[in-house]
Formats: structure tokens, C-alpha cells, sequence
């Protein structure tokens, strides 16, 4: 039998009712500041200075919430980054 809290159980009521899903970007040692800011400008329509910001969490934090919406929308933008070299999941 599994059991949930109630706050496990509301954030996943909201996210169906919602249709609301974030697209995570990854650390990794391979890909530079510069790449990973122009994939995000380029693939996630973010702007200079949030894609730079973006790139600076997800160095010093290991990872960033870089994108929130519909699914379908995500996995497009994930499939884009992973293969421009970045690593990217949707949850």
C-alpha cells in the first residue's frame, strides 16, 4: 500500500488540473557558459539575462527549472536541448 501526504497529493491534483509541467536543465562538465545560454535563448525564447542566470543555477545548484508549461510544448524544447548536448528532464 503506498501512502502520500496531502501536499504530495495537492501538487499532483494541481498539476493535472493545470497541465502545468517545468523542463529541468542539468549540470554537466561538458558543455560551456556560452553554449548553454545560446540554447536557451535559441530553443527556450529566454532573454540575455535570464538564460545567463539560468546557466549560473544550474552550475552552482546542479540544476535550474529553466521552463514551465504544457508537455507537449516541453518535450520539444527537451528533445531540442538533448540534442544540442544538454541534458534536460520534464517533471
Amino acid at each position: 500500500m503506498e501512502y502520500t501526504t496531502k501536499t504530495e497529493q495537492e501538487q499532483k491534483s494541481k498539476k493535472q488540473i493545470s497541465n502545468s509541467y517545468s523542463l529541468v536543465l542539468y549540470n554537466d562538465d561538458v558543455n560551456t557558459f556560452d553554449h548553454v545560454i545560446n540554447c536557451l535563448i535559441r530553443i527556450c525564447q529566454h532573454d540575455v539575462v535570464q538564460a545567463e542566470q539560468c546557466a549560473w543555477l544550474v552550475h552552482n545548484r546542479g540544476k535550474c527549472n529553466i521552463k514551465s508549461g504544457k508537455l507537449t510544448i516541453l518535450r520539444k524544447m527537451q528533445n531540442a536541448l538533448t540534442q544540442n548536448g544538454l541534458s534536460a528532464e520534464i517533471e
